[in-house]
């Protein structure tokens, strides 16, 4: 039975139109009518995520992601998924009051990890992902070892997620070397990109297959739990 899917977006914009285009690209589909039923609410509005886990004082962006999937399972959604690694960090506050199954992008894309036998894997996230320990803790229960960047590494992506990809602005491959450099000396097997705005520099630079990519993970996922099939035959596991 085919399921409508609700995507919670806005967290950034850029990511969630690339994660629509990403589940049309991957679904096994040669007309319309064959596609996943999707209802996107680019909710701008949302509170940066990192700036609440950093400092409780800021606004707290959980009643937005309540409110917006209980909005989105009103208007139809049968399960619900969100472009924003960060916005994991308060999953079960958010599963507990959504009247319908939440996707955890994270523990999904640790499962890829795990799929292909990593033994140590490097975590590229905001500040807000790697202080919650949201990746450290999947990739532990999988039984890998997480791997962050040190503190000049982590500036270094912070600066390309906020003051490049955010702000619209191309991020080229030599910005992109120095981090890449500094990760694989840490003798990773596979880096996860754990932030959608990384995503972006993905698909603009065309990064080899030893990232795993948490955005086109989640693309694979919803689509295989709204009961479609991956042109690829790539399944995910289903364990919502």
């Amino acid at each position: 039975m085919k399921k409508t899917l609700g995507i919670i977006g806005g967290v950034g914009p850029l990511a969630t139109m690339f994660l629509g285009e990403m589940i049309v690209r991957q679904t096994k589909a040669s007309k319309d009518q064959e596609h996943v039923h999707t209802i996107i609410d680019n909710d701008t509005t949302i509170p940066d995520r990192t700036a609440y886990i950093l400092d409780q004082s800021k606004e707290n962006p959980i009643p937005y992601l309540i409110r917006d999937a209980k909005k989105l399972a009103t208007a139809g959604a049968d399960i619900i998924c969100i472009p924003c690694n960060t916005a994991h960090t308060f999953y079960d506050d958010l599963q507990y009051s959504s009247p319908v199954p939440v996707i955890h992008m994270i523990r999904e894309t640790a499962r890829r990890a795990s799929s292909l036998e990593a033994k140590r894997v490097g975590i590229l996230a905001t500040d807000g992902t790697i202080a919650a320990g949201v990746y450290q803790r999947a990739l532990l229960e999988v039984g890998i070892e997480p791997i962050i960047p040190d503190e000049r590494t982590q500036k270094e992506v912070m600066s390309l997620i906020y003051d490049y990809v955010k702000a619209g602005i191309s991020v080229t491959y030599e910005q992109w070397y120095k981090i890449e450099q500094a990760m694989w000396a840490l003798k990773c097997d596979n880096i996860i990109l754990g932030c959608t705005e990384l995503s972006i520099i993905n698909k603009e630079l065309k990064l080899n297959k030893r990232y795993i990519d948490s955005l086109i993970v989640l693309a694979e996922s919803a689509i295989v739990y709204c009961g479609y099939e991956l042109i690829d035959h790539n399944v995910p596991s289903k364990s919502v």
